[in-house]
């Protein structure tokens, strides 16, 4: 399976970043499988950061075989969502950014993509009017609702499909709303989906 991940998703997220310009496409990229984290497992703060951030998404999982999948047909291929945390070593990210150099590493280090528990797609109306927020020590901190995503979810599937062939198992980490900020040992993360609790991780 391959995590694929979508950057700058959202207007807020954006600005509060310091990227105005507008992306005629969605900015794509790829964690490995080694970057998982599931089952309420801690996140460890790596060693080598001393700047990582939390970035709280919707997250779809594939269910079909697809390639060239045309967006009326999308919704086809994804049969459940939940919350999860893209973690980014901040620090490393800004000094590739300013090199020019590519910032996987920044993104893709292990447990960097926290999962929590998949629900069924079926249980919503509408998968683009979803709201879902972040608590940290029982404070909310970020809060988003898929409505206000530039790239849709069916449109995101349709457009990575045309580069690389979606399995089954596949994840989606559909992009974070404004609201990102840094992570410290101790904290308590607990992800929320339509008033859900779907994610629950302490930072070690």
């Amino acid at each position: 399976m391959k995590i694929i991940a979508v950057g700058m998703n959202y207007p807020q997220h954006n600005r509060e970043m310091g990227h105005t310009g507008e992306h005629p496409e969605p900015v794509i990229f790829l964690k490995p499988d080694s970057a998982l984290l599931k089952d309420s497992k801690p996140f460890f703060i790596p060693d080598f950061s001393n700047e990582i951030h939390y970035e709280t998404e919707l997250v779809v999982r594939i269910n079909r075989l697809g390639k060239n999948i045309a967006p009326r047909f999308a919704h086809r291929y994804y049969d459940a969502v939940t919350v999860g945390i893209d973690f980014t070593a901040r620090d490393l990210q800004r000094r590739f950014r300013e090199q020019g150099l590519p910032w996987e590493l920044s993104k893709g280090f292990d447990h960097s993509a926290a999962l929590g528990t998949f629900v069924p797609v079926s249980r919503y109306k509408e998968v683009q009017q979803l709201g879902f927020h972040l608590c940290i020590d029982g404070r909310q901190v970020q809060q988003g609702c898929t409505a206000d995503m530039l790239f849709r979810i069916d449109d995101l599937i349709a457009y990575v499909s045309r580069y690389m062939t979606l399995k089954i198992g596949d994840l989606f980490f559909t992009g974070t709303p404004a609201g990102v900020g840094p992570v410290s040992v101790g904290q308590h993360l607990e992800g929320y989906l339509e008033g859900e609790k779907l994610l629950d991780l302490y930072i070690r």
